[in-house]
C-alpha cells in the first residue's frame, strides 16, 4: 500500500492535514524531520504512517504512561499490532513483550525515555532493525521549555549506539523558536524537514473572566455545560480539593486530580474522565501531557497559570477532536502572588548549574509577566498568543471574549442554557459541536453514541478509543448501509468497520426504517481502500495459508487486510476461538 491507500485503511482518512504529508515524506526517505504543530493537528499520524510503511520496528519515546496506553490501544482498534514498555508492566511482562518485539509481532513500540538506559533495552534496540525514532513531546529536550525532562537528553546518546541509525522524528505542539533550536541541537537532527503549522486554534473561544467570585461564576459556567465533558485546572493542591468538593455537594459530577493523590486514585479519576462516567476534572497541571479524550468540551482556569507555554498546552486539551470548544481563564490579581511564589520556592533541578538556575528563574518570572499582560491588556486574546509564539496574527479574530464579546464576563449572574442567547446582542453566534445532533429529531447521533459506549465498556477501553464524535456525527450524516459504504465515514479503517461496522449499521438501520423519507448524502466511493468481503478463493487461500503454519502478520500482507480482519476471518472460519 502507498501512503494514501495506508492513511485509508487504517485509520479512515481520505488525505493529510496540513504539514503531516512533508513530515510522512521525510520519514519515508529516511530523512530526520521536526514538526510543531497544534494539539488535534494529527502529529502522531506523522510517524505512524512511515512506520506502517518502512521495514522493522517503530520506537516511539513518549513522556507519560497514560499518553502510551492510549495510543497503543487506539493503534489496536485500527489493526496496527503495537505495544508499550514502561514501569507499569511486570518483568515478566517487560521480557515477553521485548522478546515478541524482536520476533517482529510488532509494528510501533512506545518507550518511557528512562528505559533506553537499560542495559537489556540497548541491547535489543542494538539487536532489532528499528524503522524509526519518533521523539513526543520534544519539546521536554529544552530547559527554555515548560516541560523539561533530565532524561530527554539522554536520546541522542542512545541514537548514537544504534549500529544503523534510522531516521528521527520530533514533534510537539508546543515550542517558541528558542525550544525548536533546542530541539534541533540537543537531539542531533541532522538536516531536518522541518515544519510549523502555526499554533492557532480557531475551533477554540477563549475568554479571560475577572469574577467577584471565582466559585459563583465557575458553577454558573459548569450549569450551563450539564451534558459536556470539561477540565477545571487550579494552581495548587488545596485549590483542587477545596473546588472538586464543592463543586460534588452542589451536585456535579466530578473528579480531582493531583500528584499528591495515591497512583491508584489518581488513575481511578482518570479512567472515570476519559470513560465519561464524570463530567468534569479538577485538577493540576499534573494533569496535563498524555490527556488524548478528543471529546473535551470546555477547559476552565480556576486560577492564572504561570506561563503562555503552559495555559496553552492545558487549554489546548480541548476540542481535540476539532469541533468547537470553550476555554476561559477565571483571572484574579491573587493569582500573581501565588504564581511568584511558586516560582521563587521551585525544586532546584540538579541537572542545572546555580547560573542556569538562575537564568531559569529569571527566564520563568517573564514568562509570568507576559501571562498577567494576556490577562489584564486589552488586546485579541488569540492574537495576543500567536505573536507569542513568533506567528503573525490579525488585530481582531471572531473567537475571543475581546473581540465577540464576553460569554461569561458577568458569570455569577448567568443562567442562560448556553451562548445561543447570546443571539439577543451585535454579537455573532458560534455554534458549539453538540448543537449539531440535537438537530436529528430521534437522536440518532446519541443512539449512535450509547452503541459506541456499550462497545467500548466491553473491551474496558475509553469510548473514543473506538471512534471519536465527529466519526459518529459523520454516520448520521451519511447514513451508511453496507460495510463498504461505512469505510467512506471520517475515521473508520478497514479493522474498526471489520470489528464494529456492523453494529453501528444496526443502528442505523433501525433509524432508518423508521425514518423512510430522511435524505443522507451520497456516500463517496472509498477508492483507496478494498471492499470488506471476502471471496470463497481468498477464504481458501487464507485457511491453506494459515493450516500451513503462516504467522497472522504475513496472512494479513500477503491479502492486503489487516492483522485483525484476518484474526476475525479466521474466527468465523471455526480455526482459531475469540480467547486465542
Amino acid at each position: 500500500m502507498d501512503k494514501l491507500e495506508t492513511l485509508r485503511h487504517y485509520f479512515g482518512h481520505d488525505g493529510f492535514r496540513p504539514g503531516q504529508e512533508i513530515m510522512v515524506d521525510a520519514l519515508l526517505a529516511g530523512r530526520d524531520c521536526l514538526g510543531v504543530m497544534p494539539t488535534g493537528a494529527g502529529k502522531s499520524l506523522c510517524y505512524q504512517v512511515p512506520a506502517l510503511m518502512r521495514p522493522g520496528v517503530a520506537l516511539v519515546i513518549s513522556p507519560l504512561i497514560s499518553l502510551m496506553k492510549d495510543q497503543v490501544a487506539a493503534l489496536k482498534s485500527a489493526g496496527v499490532p503495537a505495544a508499550y514498555l514502561n514501569s507499569s508492566l511486570t518483568p515478566r511482562q517487560l521480557d515477553l513483550a521485548t522478546e515478541r518485539a524482536r520476533m517482529g509481532a510488532y509494528r510501533m513500540i512506545y518507550v518511557a525515555p528512562e528505559r533506553l538506559e537499560t542495559a537489556s533495552f540497548r541491547r535489543f534496540a542494538r539487536e532489532t532493525p528499528l524503522s524509526l525514532i519518533a521523539v513526543d513531546e520534544a519539546h521536554c529536550v529544552s530547559q527554555w521549555g515548560q516541560d523539561f525532562r533530565p532524561n530527554y537528553l539522554k536520546i541522542a546518546d542512545f541514537v548514537d549506539t544504534l549500529p544503523v541509525r534510522p531516521p528521527v522524528g520530533a514533534f510537539t505542539a508546543t515550542a517558541t523558536a528558542r525550544v525548536r533550536e533546542d530541539v534541533i541541537r540537543l537531539l542531533r537532527l541532522q538536516n531536518p524537514a522541518t515544519v510549523s503549522t502555526g499554533f492557532d486554534r480557531p475551533n477554540l473561544y477563549l475568554e479571560v473572566a475577572h469574577p467577584r467570585s471565582r466559585e459563583a461564576a465557575l458553577k454558573a459556567i459548569l450549569r450551563t455545560k450539564r451534558e459536556s465533558s470539561g477540565i477545571v485546572y487550579c494552581a495548587t493542591r488545596k485549590a483542587v480539593e477545596e473546588v472538586c468538593d464543592k463543586l460534588i455537594a452542589a451536585g456535579f459530577s466530578a473528579a480531582r486530580y493531583h500528584a499528591g493523590l495515591s497512583e491508584d486514585e489518581r488513575r481511578r479519576s482518570q479512567e472515570d474522565f476519559q470513560f465519561d462516567r464524570v463530567q468534569v476534572m479538577v485538577a493540576t497541571n499534573a494533569f496535563g501531557m498524555g490527556i488524548d479524550k478528543p471529546n473535551v468540551r470546555f477547559v476552565i482556569h480556576y486560577n492564572m497559570p504561570r506561563s503562555m507555554e503552559a495555559y496553552y498546552q492545558e487549554a489546548g486539551r480541548a476540542g481535540r477532536d476539532g469541533a468547537d470548544a470553550e476555554c476561559v481563564l477565571l483571572y484574579s490579581g491573587s493569582d500573581i502572588y501565588t504564581a511568584r511564589w511558586m516560582i521563587e520556592h521551585a525544586e532546584p533541578n540538579p541537572e542545572l548549574t546555580a547560573d542556569e538556575q538562575e537564568a531559569v528563574r529569571r527566564q520563568d518570572m517573564r514568562r509570568l509577566q507576559a501571562m498577567i499582560d494576556y490577562c489584564t491588556g486589552d488586546h485579541c486574546l488569540r492574537g495576543y498568543i500567536l505573536r507569542y509564539f513568533g506567528q503573525g496574527a490579525p488585530e481582531k479574530c471572531e473567537g475571543c471574549s475581546h473581540c465577540i464579546g464576553a460569554q461569561y464576563g458577568e458569570a455569577e449572574k448567568l443562567r442562560r442554557p448556553s451562548r445561543r442567547a447570546a443571539v439577543q446582542t451585535v454579537r455573532p453566534v458560534r455554534k458549539t459541536a453538540t448543537e449539531a445532533p440535537a438537530a436529528d429529531p430521534d437522536n440518532l447521533f446519541e443512539q449512535l453514541r450509547a452503541c459506541r459506549l456499550r462497545l467500548a465498556q466491553g473491551l474496558r477501553v475509553p469510548p473514543y478509543i473506538i471512534c471519536d464524535d465527529k466519526t459518529l456525527a459523520d454516520m448520521v450524516r451519511r447514513m451508511p448501509r453496507s460495510l463498504d459504504d461505512m469505510l467512506s465515514v471520517h475515521g473508520m479503517g478497514t479493522a474498526k468497520v471489520g470489528k464494529w461496522g456492523r453494529d453501528f449499521l444496526k443502528v442505523i438501520a433501525v433509524y432508518a426504517a423508521a425514518h423512510p423519507d430522511h435524505s443522507p448524502v451520497k456516500v463517496a466511493s472509498a477508492a483507496p481502500a478494498r471492499s470488506m468481503a471476502w471471496s470463497r478463493e481468498e477464504e481458501r487461500a487464507l485457511r491453506e495459508g494459515y493450516l500451513n503454519g503462516l504467522e497472522l502478520a504475513e496472512l494479513a500482507r500477503r491479502h492486503g487486510r489487516t492483522v485483525g480482519a484476518v484474526r476475525t476471518r479466521l474466527i468465523r472460519l471455526g480455526l482459531i476461538f475469540d480467547g486465542d
